[in-house]
């Protein structure tokens, strides 16, 4: 008797619908099932396939289920609720470990049995769909379990929770940096005719596996390199609480490598700063924090490593044991990695020391010194980025488990190319509805946040025009937009704010899913008519009225008819805005917060969700 991962101790079954049980055993096998009281059989077929359908189950639990055949087979602890599947990319998967900057406090109150999650094994599969997953199980969204759920995904489980009291499942299905190509089926990207080379390459075993057996062995001998040739690691490590560090240089913290002697190194590149720790922050737990860094980092403290990331985005939160500082003179030390990057301690992030709650600023000057230079590290091939690998693996054999609906985060890598992305997630909703066949269910989804996507740049409007792509996507049925336009970080690809974006994709639900006359949705504009040499635009979603957030309202812009954007007045007039600028007669479009990250945007309805960038033009 098998079954699927996902049929397994702690799963949440959907409430009130067609709920299917389903496994393989031996060839015309037949197979029971004993659950709430009753009595369930069916026989399975020539290849052992069987499946089981309740009807309308009721919410409660914790129940048991016992399944026999050739075998007997028990699931425990399960619950009757709503499940809701979590799709996307790097910020529907953060987890709540990586929003404690913002509720750390908070989320070590948070004891919740009945929020369950389960996180589907990230696999790509370029020949067929498969029918199974790997091994994996249901967690609880209690102390042990908290901080490895989805950090959008458990707010909006908690906001879900306490409006409707019944168990809230969430599957996470979810891959960082993954563009949306990789969730579709092969059958529709073969449809839209731009993929097939790429379709056909990846179903060659050979050619996958002896790249990345190649491409691993390029990292390793990069990285093997590095360690053997860095002076740092010689006799006297420079992570050593004494060395003379007389000629090393001066470097201030935070701020990018650009413009200083390390703009092209690439290498490894050691940071030291002596601090002096009063007697009050001894004897006890004390942790660091240091923003977060451009590559790689391995942290020491007094000559004991206490931490290291791999890559650039996680914050740099580690902790120093009890005992480790010393009173007075401690030295910290960073031995920086850039792999293919200019290096870069980002700003405008904490760094900084804490114990007994106190702390110690870290910013300033620190000294540095170079290891080894060498060539960028070798490129990868991210074999789950390409076309529907991530569909056949991670979607389709969720396809007999009924959900209420879909939460998506994604978009963040097809902002280099955001034309035709409407069409894309169009084809997207389609394949996945067509997937579990259960008509167009609610499919809910994140409109990208602000972000600085290149700071060389801060006119750039490729995030803007995703934006854009992704406003018009409402168009398809029995679909809502969170808009997170306030919510971001300029700094941060990965905002810690998911609690904000929970109870925004929470209202989404509570009106796509239940039809509950609330406020889900900041302005939509919908068309504009031009009045003299102003326009005047109207809106959907105004709830009680429109709304600045802070006086005059900022980031309009209208163009006439050289297509030049120019700043504009905008004044709410009911429920529509006029804009003009005096300098222009014969007014022709008009666009709101084209920019990637377009700070203080305060368009609002007076329910306080922000309104959607838009341009007139599309």
């Amino acid at each position: 008797m098998r079954l699927s991962s996902i049929l397994s101790d702690g799963m949440v079954l959907q409430r009130k619908a067609s709920v299917t049980i389903w496994g393989n055993t031996s060839s015309l096998q037949t197979v029971t099932i004993s659950f709430l009281g009753k009595q369930y059989e069916t026989k399975s077929d020539a290849q052992g396939k069987w499946k089981i359908v309740f009807a309308d189950l009721e919410p409660g639990g914790p129940y048991q289920m016992e399944i026999t055949g050739d075998e007997k087979k028990m699931i425990h602890d399960i619950l009757i609720g709503d499940v809701w599947l979590l799709g996307g990319q790097s910020n529907m998967e953060l987890p709540v470990g990586r929003t404690l900057d913002l509720f750390e406090e908070e989320i070590k109150q948070v004891n919740e049995p009945y929020i369950r999650q389960f996180a589907v094994p990230q696999e790509y599969n370029f020949k067929a769909p498969q029918e199974q997953l790997s091994d994996a199980k249901w967690i609880a969204a209690d102390p042990e379990h908290l901080l490895q759920f989805s950090g959008a995904g458990f707010y909006f489980a908690q906001e879900m929770y306490a409006k409707y009291g019944v168990p809230i499942g969430l599957i996470m299905s979810a891959v960082g940096g993954t563009p949306i190509e990789a969730w579709m089926s092969e059958d529709t990207l073969r449809k839209i005719g731009t993929y097939d080379e790429t379709l056909d390459k990846c179903k060659d075993d050979v050619y996958i596996t002896s790249t990345i057996r190649n491409e691993e062995q390029a990292a390793n001998e990069w990285y093997e390199h590095l360690n053997a040739n860095d002076k740092g690691l010689k006799e006297t490590p420079w992570y050593s609480k004494s060395i003379d560090v007389s000629d090393w240089q001066d470097f201030e913290l935070p701020k990018s490598w650009e413009a200083t002697d390390l703009e092209n190194v690439r290498g490894a590149v050691w940071f030291r700063k002596e601090i002096d720790v009063p007697e009050s922050m001894i004897n006890t737990e004390a942790r660091l924090k240091l923003g977060t860094i451009v590559d790689a980092d391995d942290t020491y403290v007094n000559g004991v490593r206490i931490g290291n990331t791999a890559y650039r985005y996680p914050p740099r939160r580690y902790k120093i044991p009890k005992g480790l500082l010393k009173p007075g003179k401690n030295v910290i030390t960073v031995r920086v990695i850039t792999t293919g990057n200019t290096g870069e301690f980002i700003k405008d992030m904490p760094y900084k020391l804490i114990a007994n709650e106190q702390e110690l600023d870290l910013k300033g000057t620190w000294k540095y010194k170079i290891g080894e230079v060498t060539e960028a590290q070798p490129t990868t091939t991210f074999f789950r980025n390409m076309p529907a690998g991530l569909y056949n693996g991670m979607i389709s054999p969720l396809k007999n488990f009924t959900i209420k609906g879909v939460l998506w985060y994604q978009g963040e890598s097809n902002s280099g190319q955001p034309e035709g992305y409407r069409e894309l997630f169009h084809d997207l909703v389609n394949d996945w509805r067509n997937n579990w066949n259960m008509g167009e269910f609610p499919f809910i989804f994140t409109q990208l946040t602000n972000f600085e996507a290149d700071p060389k740049n801060p006119k750039a409007t490729n995030w803007a025009e995703l934006r854009e792509e992704q406003r018009m996507s409402l168009a398809i049925p029995n679909t809502a937009m969170a808009v997170t336009i306030d919510i971001g970080e300029y700094n941060e690809l990965h905002p810690q704010d998911k609690k904000t974006l929970g109870k925004r994709l929470a209202l989404c639900a509570r009106k796509l899913a239940f039809n509950e006359d609330v406020a889900f949705s900041g302005p939509l504009y919908t068309k504009m008519v031009r009045v003299g040499s102003a326009i005047q635009l109207h809106f959907d979603q105004v709830g009680e009225g429109l709304a600045s957030k802070d006086g005059e309202l900022h980031h309009f812009e209208i163009c006439g008819s050289n297509g030049q954007y120019m700043d504009a007045k905008a004044t709410i007039k009911g429920d529509t805005i006029i804009v003009s600028n005096e300098d222009i007669k014969e007014a022709h479009h008009v666009r709101y917060a084209w920019l990637n990250n377009p700070e203080n945007a305060n368009l609002y309805n007076k329910e306080g969700l922000p309104a959607s960038p838009f341009n007139t033009e599309s």
